[in-house]
This record gives structure tokens, sequence and C-alpha cells, in this order.
């Protein structure tokens, strides 16, 4: 195929990528778009649901995303403003550009915005990360996935557990491809580029001597509302963290929203201790390089799951389910939720040896942006044929 060329009437991939782990999932597929045989043409739009400038010229330099083609800027929202206003700045991209497919990855406002538009265009969609499920439809994100699944041409797991959550939901196996994981694809091809974590604490003027307690240290990030909008159970976690850096002193990546949270309830003493390092909101490269040099994470962040299993560094996640229970199964993950003693539990077992170290999952090799875009771009072509036949 090395001598072909996309058909010009197919028209480009749109990625969309609107909040910060879409970014980690985007770049290696936009890699192997180009990569692939013949080049798969693909127009990146930025919806803009992740606002912070700073934080996103960041990560796509981190991540060697090219800039968007198209950033709609929506900015910040409740849930249904911010999907609104997507699918309203979406809609004329597919009418301008008429592509093969909308391809979407995980699970924020973005992904099912922009897959609703485009299925109701009768443009196809794609969707990476499909079939994850933690089962509590509290959860925003929940709904955002099983709706997108329903309505997606393709759909790419990242675990095999997810084809039984599909094939139960009604989604027909044909659909559906087995590929692996592309943020551990950004994991090891961005390794060997993480700041070392005493640079990281060094540019936020702390002591990197904090790392070199004789057990090591832990990596914080704390970001979901059900954890950080309640002062009743903000304040109990900031005050189990701040026994656990007795033991073991806490490197805590604040995420804006839990920043402003400690603020509004007057909750700053709990965290002020020479054994507490606080960040601002850190770029792909240091979170990197942090976690890899840690003793154990202590998150509620998804992503952060699966980097820890892929890291091999034992993680206790800090929520009563999972819509990866792969890092548990096979990984180095816990849950623990909000439950000071199963935290103080678990940090005595890493502490002492015998913290999780999992396996690497099937297909988390690296090689999954490549599996998705030989599949898709068959995909494609083969509908192409059909409809000019």
């Amino acid at each position: 195929m090395a001598d072909q060329q996309w058909p010009a009437d197919l028209g480009p991939v749109v990625c969309v990528v609107g909040a910060r782990p879409n970014f980690m999932k985007m770049a290696p597929i936009l890699r192997a778009l180009r990569a692939h045989q013949p080049a798969v043409p693909a127009l990146l739009v930025h919806t803009g649901q992740h606002y912070d400038k700073d934080m996103n010229d960041r990560l796509f330099v981190d991540l060697r995303l090219p800039h968007p083609d198209i950033n709609l800027e929506v900015g910040s929202g409740t849930h249904a403003l911010q999907t609104a206003e997507v699918m309203k700045r979406f809609e004329p991209v597919l009418d301008s550009h008429r592509p093969a497919c909308v391809l979407v990855v995980g699970d924020v406002n973005s992904t099912l915005a922009c897959s609703l538009v485009a299925v109701k265009k009768d443009v196809p969609v794609v969707h990476v990360e499909a079939g994850l499920r933690s089962h509590d439809r509290a959860m925003p994100e929940e709904i955002n996935r099983l709706l997108t699944d329903q309505i997606a041409d393709r759909l790419y797991t990242t675990e095999r557990s997810a084809l039984a959550n599909l094939t139960r939901e009604g989604v027909a196996e044909e659909r559906v491809r087995f590929v692996g994981n592309v943020m551990i694809d950004s994991l090891l091809s961005n390794l060997e580029l993480a700041h070392p974590p005493a640079r990281t604490l060094e540019t936020a003027g702390i002591d990197a001597a904090l790392l070199d307690d004789a057990n090591g240290y832990g990596v914080v990030t704390l970001h979901r509302p059900s954890n950080v909008d309640r002062v009743d159970t903000l304040q109990p976690l900031l005050a189990v963290l701040r026994e656990v850096s007795e033991q073991l002193p806490l490197v805590f990546a604040l995420h804006p929203r839990t920043r402003a949270n400690i603020e509004r309830f007057g909750l700053g003493e709990l965290l002020r201790s020479p054994r507490i390092a606080l960040l601002p909101a850190q770029g792909y490269l240091e979170m990197l390089g942090l976690m890899a040099g840690a003793k154990l994470v202590l998150s509620d962040s998804g992503g952060l799951q699966e980097e820890s299993t892929a890291l091999g560094v034992p993680c206790l996640t800090i929520r009563e389910n999972t819509e990866r229970p792969i890092t548990i199964e096979q990984g180095t993950n816990t849950l623990v939720g909000c439950d000071a003693q199963a935290i103080r539990k678990g940090v005595a077992e890493i502490l002492a040896g015998a913290g999780k170290r999992g396996r690497i999952p099937e297909f988390w090799d690296g090689q999954a942006a490549p599996r998705i875009v030989a599949d898709l771009a068959a995909w494609l072509l083969a509908r192409h044929a059909l409809r000019a036949a």
C-alpha cells in the first residue's frame, strides 16, 4: 500500500480532544495516522473544555502534539452548558470538512458532545477506550461512556473485559476491536524524557531533600468533585494524608479545583508540613517523572491507575469503584475509598514491602495506536469502496 494515496473524496479523520487525559491518548494516534501507508489525513479539533492556556500549551509541547487545526474555545460551564456549546460549535466543522469519521477518546463531555453531532449528521463515530464501566451512574463520565458507546460505529477497547460490558448493553461484537491502551503508548514513548523529581521540586522552589527519606516518597492527586467539593469529605482525607506524611513524605500536585476548595473551607493548615510538598498542577513529563520514582501513588485519577500499573508502582485509589478493573486484577491498584483506616492499612502494607507490583496487562506494549490505525484505515477504505460500488 506504500504507493497508494488516501482517496481525496473520503475526507480526513477528525480527532477530538477536550481535556487533559485526551491529549495523552490522542498523541500516539496522530503519529500512527501520519506513519500509516497510505498516510491518513487528520484534522485535530480542540474543544477548549480544558481552558488553562498555560497548561494546554505545556501539554501539547510535552506530548509532541501538533498545534490544533481548530480550537472551539468552549471553556468552563455546567455539564449541560458545556456539552451544548461544544455541539453548537462543532457542527460547522463537520459541515466544512466532510470527514471520513469523527474519532473521540475517553469519557469527557467533549467526547459525547462531538459524537452526538457526528451521528446526527451521518458521520461515523469511532470511540477509543470504549467499554470501560464503573457501574456508578452518579459519575458524569459514566453517562458519557455509556451513551458514546451506544452511538459509535467502531469501538476500540483497552482490556478484554470491556467487550462483556458492551455486549451486555447490546453493542454488536463485530463493531468492537481489542487493541490495548494508548495511554501506555504515550507513557512508554515519553519515559526517557520524564523530568527528574528533584528538578520538579526545585523548579517549584521546594527543597528536593524531601525526596531523600529512607522510605522514599508518595505522589498525591485529588480532583473528583465527590472527594473535594464537600468539606466533610475533603477534611478527613487531608487529615489522613497528613498522618501518612509522617511515615512517608508526600508530593501533592494540587488541581485548581482542589486548591480552591482547600482555601474556601479553610483547610490549608492540614497541609502545612515540611513533609508535604505542595505543587501546582504539573505537566505530563513532570508527573511522569514523579510517579516513576515514587514508592506509592494516592489518587482518584483514572489515568494514574493505568500509569502506575505500567510503571509497577503501587497505587491506592481514593474511590469506591473503578472503570479500569484490570488495574486491580492484574496491576498495582487497590481501591481504598475515602476510608481513613483503609488508606492507613494500604500505606503500611506498601511500606512493609507488601504492596502490589502486578504485571503489565495484555497489549499494554506501546503499539495500541498502530493497531487502531491499521484497523481504522482498512475499515474506512472498505466502507468507501462499498459506497462507490
